[in-house]
């Protein structure tokens, strides 16, 4: 997770930021950004999905769990999240290759799926695969949260536990909810064209915050401050930041102004 947000916002920050420096690529250079940044962002959703599954076996199954989740085993789920994330767009590239001549690929665009990608069977196959990989994240996140939250429920008898077993499942529900906004966001960002026609940089520039920036920042919140050993750390350090600030602030006292 860690390594493919880290190519995915380094590949779709330096492409925001080329388009409006130059407005325009080229084709190919812009074929090779807009791919990175599609596998990387389907694969988010889909590995967190592979997470959820891991943790209704280890709440749920303890038993089975090291029988189940092993190495091996965890080598290949993130070989087929690759594979069923990059093997649909992939083939976006190759149908381009066939039915756009070789020109094509040294002229210059603004750098969109839709103008690289122009066949318009791509566009409804996109929509396919969108429909197909939302319902299937979204059965899972539902279907895995609440038997987890059933489980920590029932087997917890102290109070605070179950609250913090609830709370970690809630964040890692919402931050499975907006990444999963990266399948819904090309159309919903079509009908926001049609209704502020004006807005469109706009737009781009909040569906990019929204639905590609904000689930990223809810990593460190889920894995950094609720854990208890950088919380310690934190309580340590914190206080001292803040009384060095405040003596920083305070002016010193002179005996002439007594």
């Amino acid at each position: 997770m860690v390594i493919n947000d880290a190519i995915q916002l380094t590949v779709t920050i330096t492409l925001f930021v080329l388009s409006y420096i130059f407005y325009k690529l080229n084709v190919s250079f812009c074929c090779f950004f807009i791919l990175v940044a599609v596998f990387t962002t389907r694969n988010s959703p889909l590995s967190l999905a592979g997470m959820a599954i891991e943790r209704y076996i280890a709440i749920c199954k303890p038993l089975c769990y090291a029988q189940i989740c092993t190495v091996k085993r965890t080598h290949m789920a993130i070989g087929l999240i690759w594979f069923i994330c990059v093997a649909p767009d992939i083939t976006d590239l190759f149908v381009t290759l066939a039915t756009e001549s070789p020109s094509f690929f040294q002229e210059s665009v603004f750098c969109l799926r839709q103008n690289v990608f122009k066949d318009p069977v791509l566009t409804y196959k996109r929509q396919v695969f969108d429909i197909i990989y939302f319902s299937g994240v979204f059965l899972i996140l539902v279907s895995t949260y609440l038997k987890i939250l059933f489980a920590a429920r029932a087997l917890s008898t102290d109070k605070t536990s179950a609250q913090k077993a609830r709370n970690t499942i809630l964040l890692h529900g919402a931050q499975l909810a907006m990444c999963m906004l990266s399948y819904i966001s090309p159309s919903v960002e079509v009908v926001l064209h049609i209704i502020f026609p004006g807005r469109i940089l706009e737009i781009r520039y909040a569906n990019y915050v929204i639905v590609y920036i904000l689930p990223r920042f809810l990593s460190p919140i889920i894995y950094g401050f609720r854990d208890m050993k950088f919380r310690t750390y934190l309580r340590m350090y914190l206080p001292r930041c803040k009384s060095r600030d405040t003596v920083k602030k305070v002016s010193p006292v002179h005996k002439d102004s007594l």
